[in-house]
């Protein structure tokens, strides 16, 4: 009997729906949530797939999963590939493939961690930062800060002026943030992206968190959906969300790194959690029972 292990941390409606639809399916594949207590090396593990929800905030978690893939485990998503999650190098693989993105910067840390000692550690870095410039080539204000590693909306800033900025800026600490361009848009998209096949279109309210059914003209449907799936084949991610900018007709890839998405059926709505529960139990059985191999960095 092939297994599927889920590791999730505080959401409550997306696994326990999931492993039941995979255990009612009677398909030779049982899912259950993994219980880990401590990993020796090279210790073989039990699961044909795993589901990572969590392992971004538990580093244990990120160990064992890259384990797990040596092992020949089949980790949705791929722990290797989470080193890609940041919002600088979301917008220039955009721009890579030929996908619109906001301009963006990315800017030196505010504060550093003990033992930088700033003239010494730090002489590469510019005094002071051409803020000026940046702020032009981006177009000018408004302009958005926010959290190069973050999610959630937690840490996002819309700033209309220098001072505001630096004022941002300067409570930023430890994290490395990002200046981009503000879109002005007419419609706002979350997209959820399962297998690298199936695109879930859905209209998004950001300012108050709501899922609705799109508007989309069949050929902006069309293109949102292809663009997506671009972008989740050049990540390799197996479960993802796209948020799309819509401005003047041109959809503008705002943030694709949500390598653990949101599910939960109190803020998608009934709907886009079944869809996310039936497609995400049709994609893990099949790589249970079909097992591939997993890209990696390394060589064993």
């Amino acid at each position: 009997m092939k297994k599927i292990g889920v590791i999730v941390g505080r959401e409550w409606s997306w696994p326990p729906a999931f492993i039941e639809e995979v255990n009612e399916r009677n398909e030779g594949v049982v899912a259950e949530y993994a219980k880990l207590g401590g990993t020796r090396m090279n210790e073989p593990c039990p699961y044909a797939v795993i589901v990572d929800r969590i392992s971004h905030e538990v580093p244990y978690y990120r160990s064992y999963l890259k384990n797990a893939v040596l092992q020949g485990t089949y980790v949705v998503n791929n722990p290797f590939m989470w080193t890609a999650d940041d919002k600088f190098f979301e917008a220039s693989l955009a721009t890579k493939l030929g996908i619109h993105s906001p301009k963006t910067v990315v800017l030196p840390n505010k504060d550093y961690v003990p033992g930088i000692v700033h003239n010494e550690s730090l002489r590469n870095l510019m005094y002071p930062i051409p803020w000026a410039e940046h702020v032009d080539y981006l177009g000018g204000f408004p302009l958005v800060l926010k959290d190069a590693h973050g999610g959630g909306w937690k840490g996002v800033f819309v700033v209309h002026s220098m001072d505001e900025l630096f004022a941002r800026y300067n409570e930023s600490g430890l994290l490395t943030m990002v200046l981009q361009e503000f879109i002005r848009w007419e419609n706002y998209l979350r997209c959820m992206c399962i297998g690298q096949e199936h695109v879930y279109v859905a209209k998004y309210d950001p300012v108050n968190r709501r899922y609705l059914r799109h508007d989309l003209t069949p050929e902006m449907h069309e293109r949102v959906v292809r663009e997506s799936l671009m972008l989740v084949r050049a990540l390799g991610y197996d479960m993802n969300t796209i948020e799309w900018a819509i401005r003047d007709g041109v959809p503008y890839a705002i943030d694709f790194m949500n390598p653990a998405p949101d599910m939960d059926i109190n803020s998608c709505g009934y709907e886009y959690h079944r869809w996310c529960v039936e497609k995400m139990a049709d994609m893990c059985i099949a790589l249970a029972k079909s097992p591939c191999p997993q890209p990696t960095p390394y060589r064993a």
